[in-house]
Parts: structure tokens; sequence; C-alpha cells
């Protein structure tokens, strides 16, 4: 394999990381969020109601971090907390899904546009290509952030 085209496609995949990271800080300041705080919103979007426990083990965040995070959501109105049904010692964070896509939809409208547009520019097989690479990267991610957090 050619070297140099590994390095400028690993330097584009840093490039990648770290455009996302401002893009992101620029949607959450827009949104009234740190960029980390929006983002730690789609757990909840995607998973649903947790307890701030799960929460801290899906993020990686103490649990007094957590209970900040949560803290600010509440008061944005974004989250609410409530008992469990079946034991009133636990209390889960409900996310507002609705509220949370009226603040985060708009500020991603474009970006989810273009994206789309771009990916609707490669044949079937790229795309297939793509989704393999994402896939495993994501694989070799979750593993190193698993033996980070075991240290």
């Amino acid at each position: 394999m050619n070297q140099e085209l590994l390095d400028r496609v690993r330097r584009l995949s840093q490039a990648y990381a770290y455009t996302s990271i401002q893009m992101h800080e620029a949607v959450g300041r827009r949104a009234g969020l740190s960029g980390t705080d929006h983002k730690y919103l789609g757990f909840l979007l995607q998973k649903g109601a947790m307890t701030a426990g799960e929460l801290s083990t899906l993020t990686g965040l103490t649990t007094g971090a957590v209970t900040g995070l949560i803290d600010r959501f509440e008061k944005k109105e974004l989250v609410k907390r409530r008992f469990a049904e079946n034991d009133r010692r636990k209390v889960l964070v409900e996310p507002d899904t609705d509220k949370i896509m009226g603040v985060l939809q708009p500020l991603y409208k474009d970006y989810r546009n273009r994206s789309q547009a771009l990916l609707a520019s490669f044949s079937e097989e790229d795309i297939k290509v793509i989704e393999t690479y994402f896939s495993r990267a994501i694989e070799i991610m979750k593993s190193e952030t698993d033996q980070l957090n075991e240290k």
C-alpha cells in the first residue's frame, strides 16, 4: 500500500475529527449549550430515558459531572427527572425529544442536506466502502476507549 496515500488519509481523518469538534461547538453555542453538552443530548435521544449512573457509564463522565449536566439540561427544560415506576428510589432522566429536536434540527438542516447530497454523489459501491471504514473505525475506537478506561 502506498504510504504517502495512507498518510494523507490519516491526516484527513484527523482534520475531519477536529473540524467536527469545531462545528459541534458552534452548534452547541447557537443552541445555548457547550459542544459536548449538546452531543450528550444525543445519547439521551438515541437511548431514551436512563439513570444518571447509566448516562455516566455511557459518556465516561463522573457521576458529579453528570449531575451538573442533567441540571443544565433541566434548567433549559430539555430533560425531566422522574421516578421509575417500578422503583421510586431510582430516578430516570427523560429527554424531551420534541423540544431537543426543535432546538437542534434547524441548526443541522443545511449540514444534513449538504452531507446527504455529498453521499448521493458517490456510487453505491463507494458508499459501501465508506460504511465499512466507519464501522471498523468505530470498533477500533470503542476498543481503545475500553482499554483506556480499564487502566
